[in-house]
Order: C-alpha cells, then structure tokens, then sequence
C-alpha cells in the first residue's frame, strides 16, 4: 500500500508541476491545486491512519499514547485545506481580473504568434 499512495502523491505533484509550466492561467491555478491536494495527502500519510483507534482522550488519569490516533496532521490537512480554498477564490478573482483587464489568460499576457 506504501507504493501505491507514494505513486499517487508523486503522480499528483508531477502533474501539478507540468500544469504550472503551462502557458494558460487557467492550467497554472489547476497544476497548483494538484500540488496543494499532493502535499495534504502526503501530511495526512505522515500521520498514520488508523482504523481503530480514538481520536482524543476522554478520561483522567495516565494515557497510553499508542490507543490513540495523532490528531496533530488532521488538524494540519484541515487548515491546509481551508487555506488552500481561500487563496484558490483569490487566484481566481485575480484570473478573471487579468483576463479583463488584457483580453487574454496567457501567463504573460500575449498570445503566441502563430
């Protein structure tokens, strides 16, 4: 299973950085998601999933650390996440502002001669 998830985080990146070389805005803001969605993926991997176990302490008294899920990357991915929609609605706003404001959603605002 490590080779299949380590293969889906790497195929995920790679597509994020072919996208983002793209010439189009559009191809640029999908390749940085990818990379976004990548890298949760791979903190969330970090912390070992387990099936069984609880999320929190619920009682007093000493814990045993190992009846217990790690909370810390969870809580990581689901900040990420949050941030990642917010700054993907400002790459958007800033997008269509672009595409307004020069006729075009090249990168660099020309279209290539053909």
């Amino acid at each position: 299973m490590e080779i299949v998830i380590s293969l889906a985080i790497g195929v995920l990146f790679g597509s994020g950085i072919w996208l983002i070389l793209r010439p189009r805005s559009f191809q640029v803001l999908t390749g940085l998601m990818l990379m976004s969605y990548a890298v949760n993926l791979f903190i969330f991997i970090m912390g070992r999933l387990w099936v069984d176990k609880a999320p929190l302490t619920l009682g007093g008294g000493t814990v045993d650390p190992t009846m217990y899920s790690d909370p810390l990357p969870q809580a990581l991915v689901l900040t990420a996440i949050v941030i990642g929609f917010a700054t993907t609605a400002l790459y958007l706003v800033v997008m269509i502002g672009s595409r307004g404001l020069t006729g075009t959603d090249h990168v660099d605002g020309e279209e290539p001669d053909q």
